[in-house]
Formats: C-alpha cells, structure tokens, sequence
C-alpha cells in the first residue's frame, strides 16, 4: 500500500518544530530551482510559438515564467501538506515573495510606473502571507472598521484599497491586451500599414471600453445611481471635449480612406516633413531640422494640405540658373544635363529637362526639371549637389555666370563745350 506524502513526511525523524521549518526552508528553495529549469527551458519555445507574448514581454519572460511556475509549485506544497505553523508560515512567506516578484516583472514589462508597481506587489505579499497564515480575515475587518460616512455611505480603507488595486490590475490587463493585439495585427500579411495602424487604434479602443465594463462589474457599482446626472454630465463632457472626440473621429477618418498615412511627406502650412505616426489627438510630421511638429487630426482635415506622396511617390524639383550672354548656350544647356544625371538622387526615368525660361537683365535664365523618389531626404541638398557639380563644370568649359550689372551714361562728355567770351561788348 503506497503511503501518502503528508504521512511519509511526518515520519521524519526528530523534532517536529525544528525538522519541519528546515523542511519546508529546503522544499521553498527546491521548488525554486525547478521553477527556474523549467523556465529556462521553456523560454525560447514559447518565444517560437507565440511571439506575440514574447515579444509584448520582452526580456520579462523568463523571470515571470519562473516566479509563475514557483508560485505554482509552492501552492500544491502548501496546500498538500498539513505541516505545522511555523513551516506553514514559511511556505506562505515563500508563496507570498514570489507572487509578488511575479507581479513586479509583469508590470515593469508593461512600462508600468513605480509607484504603482511596489504599493501593489507589497499588497499582495501582505494578502497571501495573512491567507497562509489564517490572519486575512482580521486584516480585512481591521481595514473595514476604518473610514468616514458621507450620507448614507460609508468610506473604508478596504474599500480604497480594493477600488485601487482593482484600477491598477485592470490598467496593467488593458496594456498588456494592447501589446498583444498590437503584435500580433503588426505581423498580419493581409493588411499595409494604415490598415495596421487602423485596426490597431480600434482594438484599443475596444479594450479599454471592455475593460471600464468589467471594472464596473467588479467593483459592484451601481450605474442606475448616476442615471440622474447623466444628462448634465453629458452636455459638460460634450463642451469639453468636443475637440477631442474631433480629432479622435478626424484620425480614424484619415486611416480610413487612407489620404495621409505615416511614411507619407507632407506640407501644411509651415510645416514640411514627413509622417512620423497617426495618434488619437494628432499627427507627428518631422521636420528636415529634427524638430517634430505635432498637427492637430482636425487641421488636416479642414486645411489644405500638400500630400507629395499621395498616389506617386516621384517629386519634381525645380532649380534655377543663369548663364551669361556671351556663352555658349547649348553647351551650357548640356553641362545642366550632365551635371543633374550625375547627381545620385536624381532619377533616370522620368529623366531630368532644361528650359529655357528668359532673357533676364544680365543673364540667360534657365530651369534644371529633376525627379526624386525619396522626398523625405529632402530637397534643399538635391538642389546643393546638383549646382556643386553644376559649378565645376561651367568653370571647366568656360561658362560664365554674370554678376548684374548697370551701365550709366554721361551726357556731359558729349556735349559741346561753351564759347569763352572776349569781353567786349556788341
């Protein structure tokens, strides 16, 4: 007959109060070691298999592995034997350590701040720890008994705690589910980036309003009770964030029918740069400067805006020049050709033009036409690189470029001088 754990332990020689606390001091630091092989094993096939995880988590996923599997494993223990209370105790320290450790990596992968990261893992730590050791029920009526009566309510501490412990575990499940989400549309073959982008912001939007239902449903709130200041509370929230829904609607909008999309090389107003990325509230264009300009979503749908790579991603470039008079134009005209092929961003197909635009004051003006296809290099140095090369050449070949100038006449010089008189009169 096979002899049951719990009964094999308690035959341990020696003194139950000392053998039991080493046992249970041993079996904690045990269970931790297999907790940590078996997390560094299955790290990387998980890494494989759901990538979305792994990369939400980043280098968290094998401490929160382990602290989960430790957690785990310490619970049976605790659970299947019936030691006395100073092991017991020792056991639901050890659960409570590493619960907390769990929380901690789970929320620091989740960029979640501090401080409500440690009040948080500390909570849990006193909980687990008063539950293993039979004390949660007189914490909990401890925490109940403190608080203030506002009407016919009543405040408590475990109230507050409760509602704040509730709101953070909530906050850290809406970014996780949003990483998740993230990951996994970002690594959809079916859709470009806008749609990306798009499905994306839905998803978030999605989670957050599936997420104030459930927090809802948690926390036991009644919302027949706010039916009263619903109105009120509307018409207030309509006023004032009248432009922030604007601006949500705008951005979707834009995603939708896909006019703008992040990549695309834009102007509006004073504003040249390319699209950084679409946010609920506006979108980032950076600037040839490296300065990030943040354009309200609504500006973009009522103003006029320059999209250079709407449908076509090819930008023509106009570059001004004047030769003198007395050069030879038509070799001028080709050193302009030269000059604009041999530049490396200028393309071959369309291939670049001279005109002839006008006979200025001093100088024969001329357009050199070159096409680009990566408009977010900017313009200004194609332009820089083009005349560069342009300069050498017209130096090389004799071409001249005339300085203005003004030709003034004397009229003095012509004229005849006066007849000197004798000084004797008629």
């Amino acid at each position: 007959m096979t002899i049951p754990l719990a009964r094999l332990l308690q035959r341990v020689p020696g003194d139950p109060a000392i053998v039991q606390p080493l046992m249970a001091l041993a079996l904690g630091i045990a269970l931790y070691l297999i907790a940590a092989a078996l997390a560094r094993f299955l790290t990387p096939r998980i890494a494989r298999r759901m990538p979305q995880v792994s990369a939400a988590m980043d280098i968290h996923l094998r401490p929160t592995l382990r602290h989960m599997i430790a957690s785990l494993l310490i619970g049976i223990a605790l659970l299947a034997w019936p030691a006395g209370p100073v092991a017991h105790l020792l056991l639901g320290a050890a659960l409570a350590f590493v619960t907390a450790l769990l929380v901690s990596h789970i929320m620091d992968a989740l960029a979640m701040p501090r401080w409500a990261v440690a009040p948080l893992a500390l909570l849990l730590f006193v909980t687990i720890l008063s539950s293993s050791s039979g004390g949660l029920a007189p914490v909990g009526a401890m925490l109940d008994g403190i608080g203030v009566d506002l009407g016919k309510r009543r405040i408590t501490l475990l109230g507050i705690v409760t509602i704040a412990a509730t709101c953070i575990a909530l906050f850290a499940a809406v970014r996780l589910a949003n990483r998740v989400v993230s990951r996994s549309i970002d690594r959809t073959q079916g859709f470009d980036a806008t749609q990306k982008l798009l499905a994306q912001k839905l998803a978030a939007i999605a989670v957050i309003v599936a997420a104030f239902f459930v927090g809802i449903d948690l926390l036991g709130i009644d919302l027949t009770a706010f039916a009263v200041f619903s109105g009120a509370l509307g018409l207030a929230v309509g006023f004032g964030l009248q432009k922030t829904f604007g601006n949500l609607i705008a951005g979707i909008i834009l995603l939708m029918d896909r006019s703008i999309k992040p990549g695309d090389v834009i102007v509006v107003g004073d504003s040249f740069g390319w699209v950084n990325k679409i946010g609920v509230r506006a979108v980032s264009v950076i600037t040839r400067d490296g300065k990030e300009h943040l354009i309200p979503n609504e500006n973009l749908m009522t103003q006029e805006v320059e999209n250079w790579s709407y449908s076509d991603r090819n930008v023509r470039v106009r570059i001004s020049v004047g030769v003198s008079f007395d050069s030879d134009l038509r070799l001028a005209q080709q050193l302009m050709l030269d000059a604009a092929l041999e530049s490396p961003r200028v393309l071959r197909n369309p291939k670049p033009n001279v005109w002839l635009t006008g006979f200025g004051d001093s100088r024969v003006e001329h357009d050199i036409l070159v096409w680009i296809s990566d408009p977010e290099g900017g313009v200004g140095n194609v332009k820089s690189d083009v005349l560069n090369r342009l300069w050498d050449l017209f130096r090389a070949h004799g071409i001249t470029i005339p300085y203005p100038q003004r030709v003034i006449h004397d009229d003095r010089a012509a004229a005849p001088a006066p007849a000197e008189s004798d000084g004797q009169g008629a």
